[in-house]
C-alpha cells in the first residue's frame, strides 16, 4: 500500500532549526583552530626574524670594524687600537624577551651591545699591548711599579788536592750568597705621533745581602757570616718605540724599539771591602763589600722587535733584542782590598728573547704566559798598561717562566701583576711586580 509522506510547515521549521544549530556548534570549534594555526605561524616568524637580526647585528659590527681599520690605516693610525669611526645604527626597540634571549644566546642582540662588546674587547687587548711594547693612541701614561727578586747561590770551594784518588787534603769552603733586592721604578710614556712613543725610566734600587762562608778558621764546621746593604738611585733609561707595521689580516703588529741606559746608579768597581776573615800570611780568606751596588757603571745601547697578533680571544706576542754595553774606566778594578789597580771594564754583549700569549677574559682582566731568556756573554777587563782577559764565569743563561695578571680599575688605570720564576741558576729564585699605569 502506498503511504504519501506530507511535508508540513512545521517540519520544515524544525529541520531548518537542526542544521542552524549544527553550523552554530561547528562555527567556534573551527575559528578556534584558525587561530591557533595563526599563533604557530605568527610565532615561527618571529623566531626567523629573531635569527636574521642577530646574523645582521653581527654582520654590522665585523662591517664597522673593518671601516675603522681601513680609515685608521688611511689616516696613518693602523694597527694599536682603532680609532672611534661611524656610529652603529641606534638600537631598535624590542621586548625584553628577545634581549635576554639574545644575552644567553652569545651572541649581541641589539647594535649598542655589539659597540659595547667591541669596547671591551679592545680594553683588554690594550692593557696587554701597553705591557709587551707600546700602545699609541695614549697621549702620556705614567706607571709605578715595585718588583722584588729573591736571590739564593750556594758554591763549594776545594782549596787542597787530592791523595791516592779518595782523601782530599786541605781546606773546604762553602760559600752561600743570599740576596732580596726591590726595586721601585717611575716611568712616563708619551706618545709623540700615532707611530713613534718615547719612555723614561728612573729606577730606585735597595738591596740586601747576606753572605755565608764556610771554613772558617780553618774549620769545616764554623760559618762565617755577614750582612751587608745599599740603596739609592739605579741606572735611568731612555728609549724609544716605533710601530712599522699595524696589524693587517694575517700580518702581525711589528714594532722597533732602540733605547740607551745611562750609568746613573753607584758601580760595582772600587767599592770598599770589610776583611772578616786572613790567614797567618795576611791572605784574605772572607771579605765582604761594606755597600751594595745600584748599578753596572756602564753605558749600554739596546735594540729590539716585538710583535703582536690577536686572534680572539688570544694574543700572542713575541719579541728579541740584543744589548751592547760600552767600554768603561775605574779607578779600582781588583777585589783585593788591600790593593788599587785601574783599568777597563767591556762587559759581554746581550741577546733576550721571549714568546707568550695572553688570554682576554672579559673587558678588564686577561691573564698573560711567556718565556724569556737572556744570553750574555763572557766580560773582560783590563788593568792600566795590559792585555784584555776574559773574566771567568761571568757568562750567564737567565731564563724565566713568567705568568702576568692584568685587571682594569677604571677607565684610566689598570693593576698589572707579574711572577717570574726562575728556569736556569743564573735566573733569579723568582720575581714578584706590580705595576700601575695611569693614563692622563
Amino acid at each position: 500500500m502506498h503511504t504519501n509522506h506530507r511535508i508540513t510547515p512545521l517540519a520544515l521549521a524544525a529541520l531548518a532549526w537542526i542544521v542552524f544549530a549544527d553550523n552554530a556548534h561547528a562555527q567556534p570549534a573551527t575559528a578556534a583552530g584558525n587561530e591557533q594555526a595563526d599563533v604557530q605561524a605568527l610565532m615561527a616568524q618571529l623566531e626567523t626574524l629573531k635569527a636574521n637580526y642577530a646574523q645582521e647585528v653581527r654582520r654590522l659590527r665585523e662591517l664597522d670594524m673593518q671601516v675603522q681599520a681601513m680609515q685608521a690605516r688611511l689616516s696613518g693610525k693602523a694597527g694599536g687600537v682603532a680609532q672611534q669611526g661611524p656610529p652603529l645604527p641606534p638600537e631598535p626597540a624590542r621586548a625584553p624577551a628577545t634581549a635576554t634571549a639574545g644575552a644567553e644566546g652569545g651572541y649581541a642582540s641589539s647594535a649598542a651591545e655589539a659597540q659595547q662588546a667591541k669596547h671591551a674587547a679592545r680594553r683588554s687587548v690594550d692593557d696587554v699591548k701597553q705591557q709587551q711594547q707600546a700602545l699609541f693612541s695614549r697621549r702620556f701614561t705614567v706607571e709605578n711599579s715595585l718588583t722584588y727578586a729573591r736571590y739564593d747561590r750556594k758554591q763549594l770551594t776545594l782549596n787542597g788536592f787530592l791523595a791516592l784518588d779518595a782523601i782530599f787534603l786541605g781546606n773546604i769552603g762553602i760559600e752561600n750568597v743570599e740576596s732580596d733586592s726591590l726595586t721601585y721604578n717611575l716611568a712616563a710614556r708619551w706618545g709623540v705621533s700615532p707611530n713613534l712613543t718615547v719612555n723614561m725610566d728612573v729606577p730606585w734600587v735597595a738591596r740586601r745581602t747576606v753572605y755565608q762562608k764556610g771554613g772558617a778558621g780553618g774549620s769545616a764546621a764554623a760559618v762565617a757570616e755577614e750582612e751587608t746593604s745599599g740603596n739609592g738611585i739605579g741606572d735611568i733609561g731612555l728609549s724609544a718605540n716605533y710601530r712599522l707595521f699595524g696589524e693587517r689580516g694575517w700580518k702581525p703588529e711589528t714594532v722597533l724599539t732602540a733605547g740607551v741606559t745611562a750609568p746613573t746608579g753607584r758601580e760595582p768597581y772600587g767599592v770598599d771591602w770589610t776583611v772578616l776573615e786572613r790567614d797567618d800570611d795576611d791572605y784574605i780568606r772572607f771579605a765582604v763589600p761594606k755597600e751594595q751596588p745600584t748599578g753596572n757603571g756602564v753605558w749600554q745601547a739596546n735594540v729590539g722587535l716585538s710583535i703582536v697578533k690577536t686572534a680572539d680571544p688570544a694574543i700572542l706576542f713575541a719579541n728579541a733584542g740584543y744589548i751592547h754595553s760600552f767600554e768603561a774606566s775605574f779607578d779600582d778594578l781588583d777585589g783585593n782590598p788591600d790593593t788599587v789597580n785601574p783599568g777597563d771594564v767591556k762587559l759581554g754583549g746581550s741577546y733576550y728573547f721571549g714568546a707568550g700569549v695572553a688570554f682576554a677574559f672579559n673587558e678588564r682582566t686577561s691573564l698573560s704566559i711567556s718565556f724569556s731568556d737572556k744570553l750574555s756573554a763572557r766580560a773582560s777587563t783590563r788593568y792600566r798598561n795590559g792585555q784584555w782577559m776574559k773574566v771567568i764565569g761571568s757568562d750567564a743563561n737567565a731564563a724565566t717562566f713568567n705568568l702576568g695578571v692584568t685587571y682594569a680599575l677604571n677607565q684610566k688605570t689598570t693593576l698589572v701583576s707579574l711572577l717570574g720564576i726562575g728556569l736556569t741558576p743564573d735566573a733569579p729564585d723568582f720575581t714578584l711586580a706590580f705595576k700601575v699605569p695611569y693614563m692622563l
